[in-house]
C-alpha cells in the first residue's frame, strides 16, 4: 500500500498537483462543487495509477486540483464504495493520496437517510460523530507505521474547530444546519423499517453507505475532518416510504447550491 500511494502521488505531482490545503470528497449527486473550482488539473480515475473506477450513477470519477476561495484543493468527484466490490483499502486509497500530496484537512459529503423526526428531506446535517457498522475495517491487517499508529484515537473524529467555523458560516449565510450522528452501513440495499428503527435506537440521526471508512483512514493519518450529509430520504418510524437511487440523487441535486455555497464560504473563512 505504501508503495502504491507514493507511486500515485508522484504521478499526480508530475501532472501539476501541488500541496493542497484541503482534500474534498463529493458524494451522490453533490458533484457540482467542481463548477466553482479554478481548475489547474483534471484527471479521470481510469488514467490514475492504482485508482479504481466509480461504478455508481452520480459519481463522475474525476480528480481535480485547483483553488476555491483562495485555498488549494484536491477534489474527488465521486467516491468508491465497499458495496461496489472494492476492499476497504481500495475504498480509502484516495484519502491516503490526498494526505501525501500534502492535505492535512478533509471535507467529506454524502447523501443519507434521516431518522431524526426533526429532519426534512433537503436538510444539510453537520456530522458531529459517527457509528461504524461496516462489515470490514479499513485498518484491518498489518499496520504501516509510516501512515499512522496501530491504535487510532477517535475521540474527536470530526474537528471541533471546523465544526464551530461551519456553524458560524451557515449562520452568516442564513442556512439552517442540522447536527447529528451518522451511522455507516455497507449497502447497497436501502434500510428496512426495522433497520431504520435500529439506527435510531443506536443513537444515530442519519444512515448512509460511505464516509466512515474514509474518515477513519484520515484520522489514522492525523487529518482534520469535517463531514456534511444531505438528508435525501426519511426513515422515521411510521413514515418510512419506498425510495430509489434516482430519488436520492434528485434530492441531493436540489441541495447542491446550498452545500456549494457553504463550502465556498467555509474555505474563504
Amino acid at each position: 500500500m505504501w508503495n502504491k500511494v507514493q507511486e500515485t502521488v508522484k504521478f499526480l505531482q508530475d501532472k501539476g498537483f501541488s500541496i493542497p490545503d484541503y482534500g474534498i470528497v463529493l458524494g451522490s449527486g453533490l458533484g457540482s462543487l467542481v463548477d466553482v473550482i479554478d481548475v489547474a488539473c483534471k484527471i479521470p480515475y481510469k488514467d490514475i495509477p492504482n485508482f479504481k473506477v466509480s461504478t455508481v450513477a452520480g459519481h463522475s470519477g474525476y480528480l481535480y486540483f485547483g483553488t476555491i476561495s483562495g485555498k488549494k484543493v484536491v477534489v474527488q468527484q465521486g467516491r468508491f464504495h465497499y458495496y461496489e466490490g472494492w476492499s476497504m483499502q481500495e475504498v480509502t486509497f484516495p484519502i491516503r493520496v490526498m494526505k501525501f500530496l500534502g492535505a492535512n484537512n478533509l471535507i467529506v459529503s454524502n447523501a443519507s437517510g434521516g431518522v431524526n423526526k426533526d429532519f426534512s428531506i433537503g436538510d444539510i446535517m453537520l456530522i458531529t460523530d459517527h457509528i461504524n457498522f461496516m462489515p470490514e475495517h479499513p485498518l484491518r491487517g498489518q499496520n504501516e507505521e509510516r501512515f499512522g499508529l496501530r491504535f487510532v484515537d477517535m475521540h474527536d473524529t470530526y474537528d471541533k474547530t471546523m465544526l464551530v467555523k461551519m456553524e458560524q458560516v451557515a449562520k452568516h449565510q442564513n442556512v439552517q444546519l442540522q447536527k447529528g450522528i451518522y451511522l455507516g452501513l455497507s449497502g447497497p440495499t436501502f434500510e428496512t423499517p426495522a433497520e431504520y428503527k435500529m439506527v435510531k435506537i443506536l443513537g444515530a440521526d442519519a444512515v448512509g453507505m460511505s464516509t466512515v471508512p474514509e474518515v477513519i483512514v484520515a484520522k489514522h493519518m492525523n487529518m482534520n475532518c469535517l463531514g456534511l450529509s444531505v438528508i435525501t430520504d426519511l426513515g422515521i418510524e411510521g413514515e418510512v416510504v419506498a425510495v430509489s437511487h434516482e430519488e436520492v440523487q434528485k434530492a441531493a441535486k436540489a441541495s447542491e447550491k446550498v452545500l456549494t455555497k457553504l463550502v465556498v464560504a467555509f474555505l474563504k473563512a
